[in-house]
Order: C-alpha cells, then sequence, then structure tokens
C-alpha cells in the first residue's frame, strides 16, 4: 500500500532534520559549545592560535583539531563572518517537550517566565534575547520551526554562549503550542504597542502565575491568529511619544515588568 504524501513528506522532514548539522564561530560560542556535555561535535577547524587559547576547551571535549593556516580558512561559513580563527561543527541542541523545558527548567522558588516569538527571524534579535532570557531567569525561549531564526552561528555568536544553556525551542504551530501552554496554567500576555493595559497592571495579583510573554517581528507584530489565542494584550509602560523597540530591547524589558514587584 502506497504511503499518504503527508506521511512521506513528515518522514523527510524527520530524516533532513536528523542530518542538520550547524557551523559555530568565534571563540565565546566555540568555547561554550566545547565545554557543553549535551552538545554533539562533529568537527573542529582552528588556527594555532585559536587553538592555544581553547586548548583547555579542546582537552574537555575530546575532539581532535584541524588546524589551517588563517590565510587558508576552510570551514564553511560566510567570508564575512568574524570567526576568530575557531569554526565548530555541532548537531543542533533537543531540548525536550515544552513541559520539560517551561516548568521542569523554572527557577526554584520563582513562577516561570517564558518568551515565545512569533515570527522573530532575525537571528541577532533572537541571539540577543536568548541572552537577556538568561540573565532574568526564564525557562525558555520559542520560536516557530518555520519562519523564525534557526540554530547558525550568527545566532550562537551574539548570544555570547547562552544558546548552550538558555533552551531555544521551535515548535510547529504557535497558536496550538499557546493552548498548551496555557493548559499547563500559564498566563500569556500577547505584547502589542495598541494594547490599552500594561504588563504591571495586567499582572497586578497574578505575579505568582507562570506567565508567556509573545513578542512579534518589528512592523508587522503579532498576527491576528496570535492575537486571538493569547488571553490579554498588554503593552510596555513608555513615556510620552516613544518609538518603538527593537524587539530584543522589548523582550529585556517585558521579561523584567513581569518579574518586578
Amino acid at each position: 500500500m502506497k504511503k499518504p504524501k503527508w506521511v512521506v513528506e513528515k518522514e523527510q522532514a524527520r530524516k533532513a532534520a536528523g542530518s542538520e548539522t550547524v557551523w559555530l564561530f568565534g571563540l565565546h560560542a566555540v568555547r561554550d559549545a566545547l565545554m557543553n556535555p549535551r552538545r554533539e561535535k562533529l568537527r573542529l577547524i582552528v588556527t594555532r592560535n585559536a587553538q592555544d587559547k581553547l586548548a583547555e576547551a579542546i582537552a574537555e571535549a575530546g575532539i581532535e583539531p584541524e588546524q589551517v593556516d588563517p590565510r587558508k580558512f576552510t570551514a564553511p561559513i560566510d567570508p564575512g563572518s568574524v570567526h576568530q580563527g575557531a569554526a565548530l561543527e555541532v548537531k543542533p541542541l533537543s531540548w525536550g517537550s515544552l513541559t520539560e523545558v517551561c516548568i521542569g527548567r523554572a527557577v526554584e522558588g520563582a513562577p516561570p517566565r517564558v518568551i515565545l516569538l512569533d515570527r522573530v527571524t532575525d537571528p541577532h534579535n533572537v541571539g540577543a534575547i536568548l541572552r537577556s532570557a538568561e540573565v532574568l531567569g526564564a525557562s525558555a525561549v520559542i520560536g516557530t520551526r518555520h519562519h523564525s531564526a534557526p540554530e547558525t552561528g550568527a545566532l550562537a555568536k551574539t548570544a555570547s554562549g547562552a544558546l548552550e544553556r538558555q533552551p531555544y525551542v521551535r515548535v510547529r504551530n504557535l497558536a496550538e503550542a499557546i493552548v498548551e501552554l496555557q493548559g499547563m496554567g500559564f498566563l500569556v500576555l500577547g505584547l502589542d504597542g495598541e494594547a490599552e493595559q500594561t504588563i504591571e497592571a495586567a499582572l497586578e495579583g497574578r505575579r505568582d502565575r507562570p506567565v508567556v510573554l509573545v513578542l512579534g517581528a518589528e512592523g508587522p507584530g503579532l498576527r491576528p491568529k496570535t492575537k486571538d489565542t493569547v488571553d490579554q494584550l498588554v503593552k510596555i509602560d513608555a513615556a510620552g511619544g516613544f518609538g518603538s523597540l527593537n524587539v530584543s530591547n522589548a523582550a529585556a524589558i517585558a521579561l523584567y515588568a513581569s518579574l518586578s514587584h
């Protein structure tokens, strides 16, 4: 019996995901990946100078580096990348289910906070959001499998090591993920500049609740389906005739506002 087309496509997608690799670059990103026992490391290309700087991490990872001439850096990364003489081929990290990362990794004694990204495609923005999420104790950052920034060297470099420690989960359908999180007891707040209530006002008397903050791409913002699915639309309390924030700055401020008393 011939398999339905959707079954074949799903199997092909799973196979492609299994063979997918990422090239990380830059001393900080490569060092943190080498030191991460969860990260599957495949190939390390370094200059002699970078190898000396990464000696401890290389020994910890137990990987045999390929030393190259700085003038002939052969790693398959963008020629304009600031690689600092180090590039590491790895498998993408697997963080597990939404329940495991959103509730299981919550900071002890604090209600979970999660950032959900609606089609934020710029890897530099996502990398910066991962840094803020780690600093402020968010359980996870969630994006979509399509139309969002995948794990890349540029994202890892901007995240400055946070990619190795801060869960970044990509889901198939954003609205379904929101409903699943609501089922876990999360209060889901969508950031919208036209909203009537601020984050602080929306959380008055409810700061002990687990909270998801949903942010859209700069310009388009949240999609209509997302707006319809969240529990409430909220805005950042801004002063006067204030312009819009970069999404990574908005994420940091929103997360801090949700935690402050």
